[in-house]
């Protein structure tokens, strides 16, 4: 059984059509020898007619498939589902596959010079290019590498549905599939091979795909530490050897220069209390204590192994005399190395590495040490004694040894320290508040923060935090809030002193409004000694999050005033005068739509732009993408380069958020790709597009124009038709995804329906179960149609111009040709059927079908295309291939859900629905 259409497969796919074909084949057999030849005629007949009811809506198909569905009992249908869902894992494992595949084949082209290999956009290399075919010379590209801050985050939030014991044995299949391609395999070898993967298949079909509790905040941290071992701990490493030895190429000065570690990992697991409550200092506790095990055991593991490695006996090779003083000062009694002193070096570091991790508490991550030896005091330390053996190498004529593991090793340490990622805290404005008013009022009684306007809440913090005495008293009771943000505050400060600073370096601010925002939380770190008024130091960034349009339009005041205040400029300035603002997509896109979100967005960037050049202050952004189009996500890449000029001084920080994680760093090799193309696309930005002309005032009146059209239409929609609010309910999982067990975080913010109170996430994860995803287009068609309507004779051409000349205005439609591309509106229909209220059903779908149809039309004029994912072959074919099994999930979800409604209490009623949700949202693979 293929996915793949033969008739339509270019040559360069066959390996692709052939991988899916064998695991197809192998899970085929996997079904009919677990559930028997029924259960796979069953799951053949309901493709065949999926694709028909795909195809044209026909209205036979659509009596088939439900004649077909009411006939399957709950365990049967469970069966069904689960077959659909591991066919859309295992078409993501061959399409990972095919792109490594396919990047190998352009490297060798390249390499080789046998042919012109494709285009590989965001690649280093290519990066490194332009920039010296603009004259980017070897000072610019060093002082941007000093300065330079690319980050990705890791998040945890509730759309991640995959388990870590499906996702080894899909990291199996896949290493699996790595190596039929890469070698010349015997017969024996590929039939061995073979029955590795159907062993895998096989565990994966007895494996359960859902948990069955709720995760805790503790599992999504050791879920969150797995891919440091599929990718993060080996291929980053890789990327900067990579990115040293492709200079070295350039120019010969760069063999001597060894790069600044500025690509580094962030987390938010353990640290977002953000309407988590079950994010507490124990739980911030516990996170750095396992970030930290896994890194000290990674080095302790790879120093054991550049033992065995170094085994150079002094006969042979000499050292220097830092070297030999390693070698003397360990307690290694072995006669069998007394001539070996890298060996007898790397045995001592190992006994005070192994000793570091016992005083930090991981006494079980590292083998027995040949004897006592002192911790090292810091990370620092522990490095400087890699770099005495790699300079010992060098200078004495093993430079290709110094080369291998060392250096990767020497990389790791410098990338992880003793604290694997930077651990960010968060927390809403409103608790902040709430927290300081509560200090206020118990050391001065009568003070009302709170009740106060916005002038005097700035002067009466800053009051507070010219003077270094605290607010908090052991002889004072306070509320278990306030009790628990103190908590968090002290922990992050005892963080700093056992991990290091980089433990937990910024605290963001959610629906950050005003500058006592800010200076709220100022007051909280002094609390903790995280901020010292007499010498004008903290120890922390702090970090505004703008949410919502409003915020996005009020940041530029915001900042503006924050920085005409002396007392806030001097503590800045022991920050290196930099000042790091959050954007937030998701929030900003359910209150005024995907175009108009975009738009506020870039407009917020001038501003602050602007604002900090006033100043005098650098700005780091801080992208709060989601991983689907309507939460910020699309292409890396081409967001990073659609950033207006400037927005990109050398530092930029990305979430990587839910089931994108996994999508982007399980495959060691895609994870790799994936960090070169945030590292390239920030260089480029920097260096080659930061004076970049502003777009012409033509293109943002048009913008301004459409922005507001889209919003009034988005808007008249979702807030203001009565019974919409009814209708998302009702036509969606929403109701059935607040109660699976995928994350640690409640769907709501409160215990209310109101879309105002629910969270982003599960807004446009809802939508795209539907497969209508509306957060991601809805109110473009109208838009459009309007700015036609007003500007007949030229509309269209300005459009087009638009999306040819300004990488803005391109990476928004193309990002919106691709959600449009995975959106189906007669699976969309079925469930509008789900909506008990025929009125309602009527008032709101017809309209939705009309605006869905409206946008993909303006689209493709716009663009230039005869149909969605033109430009796009990549998408288009991933769509033809996967949605033959995607659709019928949906079908057999809308029986799930109508059974449940009904009043169907069974458990495998319920199971299934939760296994259809993991199912589409692999199959969508950025829906969430």
């Amino acid at each position: 059984m293929s996915l793949i259409n033969p008739d339509v497969t270019p040559e360069k796919d066959f390996p692709l059509r052939d991988d899916i074909r064998l695991l197809g084949r192998l899970l085929g057999d996997t079904i009919r020898e677990q559930e028997g030849e029924a259960v796979f005629e069953i799951v053949e007949r309901i493709r065949q007619t999926s694709i028909r009811f795909h195809r044209d809506e026909d209205e036979a198909a659509r009596r088939e498939l439900e004649t077909i569905l009411d006939s399957l009992s709950r365990g049967r249908t469970n069966q069904i589902i689960r077959a659909y869902s591991y066919f859309s894992h295992l078409a993501n494992i061959a399409e990972d596959q095919h792109h490594v595949r396919r990047s190998r084949a352009h490297a060798m082209a390249g390499a080789h010079a046998m042919a012109a290999p494709e285009p590989r956009e965001g690649t280093l290399a290519r990066a490194l290019k332009l920039a010296r075919e603009a004259g980017v010379g070897q000072e610019a590209l060093q002082a941007f590498f000093a300065s330079a801050l690319v980050c990705p985050v890791l998040t945890a939030h509730p759309t991640e549905v995959r388990r870590k014991s499906t996702i080894d044995r899909e990291m199996e299949i896949s290493q699996v599939l790595a190596q039929r391609d890469r070698y010349a395999l015997t017969p024996e070898e590929e039939a061995a091979s073979e029955e590795a993967i159907r062993r895998a298949i096989l565990t994966l079909w007895q494996t359960s795909i859902l948990r069955r509790n709720r995760l805790k905040v503790i599992d999504e941290v050791v879920n969150g530490l797995s891919y440091y071992d599929y990718t993060f701990f080996r291929e980053l490493p890789r990327v900067y050897a990579l990115l040293e030895d492709q200079l070295a190429e350039m120019d010969p000065v760069w063999q001597t220069i060894e790069i600044p570690s500025f690509l580094r990992m962030g987390s938010w697991i353990g640290g977002d209390r953000d309407g988590n409550p079950f994010v507490t200092a124990d739980a911030l506790r516990q996170a750095l204590l396992l970030q930290s095990k896994h890194a000290l055991g990674f080095y302790l593991e790879e120093l054991h192994c550049l033992g065995a490695e170094l085994s150079l006996d002094e006969r042979y090779v000499n050292a220097s005399e830092q070297l030999h003083e390693l070698a003397k000062a360990s307690p290694d009694p072995s006669p069998h190395r007394k001539g070996e002193p890298y060996r007898r070096a790397i045995t001592g570091m190992y006994a005070r590495l192994a000793a570091t991790a016992a005083s930090f508490g991981h006494e079980d991550v590292a083998r027995h040490a040949v004897g006592d030896a002192p911790p090292y005091e810091s990370v620092e330390e522990f490095g400087g004694d890699l770099s005495v053996l790699h300079r010992s190498l060098v200078s004495n004529g093993s430079g290709a040894l110094a080369r291998g593991r060392l250096r990767r090793l020497r990389r790791a340490v410098d990338v992880f320290g003793f604290h694997l990622a930077s651990l960010d805290l968060r927390q809403n404005s409103d608790v902040h508040q709430r927290v300081v008013g509560e200090l206020l009022e118990k050391a001065i009684p009568g003070t009302a923060y709170e009740t106060l306007p916005e002038e005097q809440r700035v002067a009466l913090l800053l009051e507070e935090l010219r003077t270094p005495r605290l607010l908090t008293s052991p002889y004072l009771d306070y509320s278990p809030e306030t009790a628990s943000e103190l908590a968090i505050a002290h922990e992050a400060a005892r963080a700093h002193r056992r991990y290091g600073r980089a433990a937990v370096p910024n605290y963001v601010i959610s629906k950050a409004s005003d500058p006592s925002d800010i200076l709220e939380v100022a007051l909280l770190l002094k609390e903790a000694g995280l901020l010292r008024p007499r010498e004008g130091e903290m120890a922390v960034n702090i970090i505004p999050l703008f949410e919502t349009i409003a915020d996005l339009r009020n940041c530029g005041r915001v900042m503006d005033d924050l920085f005409g205040l002396p007392d806030y400029m001097r503590l800045l300035r022991s920050r290196g005068q930099a000042q790091e603002v959050m954007l937030g997509y998701s929030d900003s896109n359910k209150d005024g739509g995907f175009l108009t979100s975009g738009w506020e967005l870039y407009k917020a960037e001038i501003e602050l732009i602007e604002v900090f050049k006033r100043h005098g202050v650098a700005l780091r952004l801080f992208h709060g993408r989601g991983g689907s189009v309507g939460r910020g996500g699309g292409p890396s890449y081409q967001a990073i380069l659609a950033q207006p000029g400037g927005a990109v001084q050398g530092a930029i920080r990305i979430t990587e958020q839910g089931e994108v994680i996994a999508g982007k760093y399980s495959n060691p090799d895609l994870g790799r790709r994936n960090l070169e193309i945030l590292a390239a696309a920030t260089l480029e930005a920097s260096l080659l597009h930061s004076g970049q002309s502003a777009p012409r005032d033509e293109y943002l009146e048009a913008m301004e124009e459409l922005s507001e059209s889209a919003y009034n239409a988005y808007r008249a929609l979702v807030y203001e038709t009565e019974g919409f609010e009814r209708y998302f309910w009702e036509s969606t999982v929403i109701g059935e995804i607040a109660n699976l067990n995928i994350g640690s975080r409640p769907a709501s913010r409160t215990n209310s329906r109101r879309i105002e109170d629910l969270r982003a996430i599960p807004w446009v994860f809802g939508w795209a179960q539907c497969r209508l995803m509306l957060p991601g287009w809805y109110g473009f068609g109208s838009a459009v149609n309007a700015f036609l309507d007003k500007h007949p004779e030229t509309g269209l051409g300005l459009l087009r111009e638009m999306y040819r000349e300004w990488p803005f205005f391109r990476a928004l439609l193309s990002n919106m040709d691709m959600v449009l591309a995975k959106s189906n509106i007669a699976i969309a229909s079925r469930y509008s059927m789900l909506v008990e209220d025929e009125a309602l059903r009527q008032a709101i779908f017809p309209r939705l079908r009309r605006e869905w149809e409206s946008s993909i039309e303006t689209l493709l004029a716009i663009m230039e295309q005869q149909s969605l994912l033109d430009k796009n072959p990549l998408l288009a074919r991933s769509i033809r291939n996967r949605f033959p099994y995607l659709d019928p999930l949906n079908h057999l979800q809308i029986e799930l859900l109508k059974r449940h409604r009904s009043g169907d209490a069974d458990e495998q009623v319920v199971q299934g629905i939760h296994l259809s949700i993991n199912g589409i949202a692999a199959g969508l693979r950025n829906s969430g």
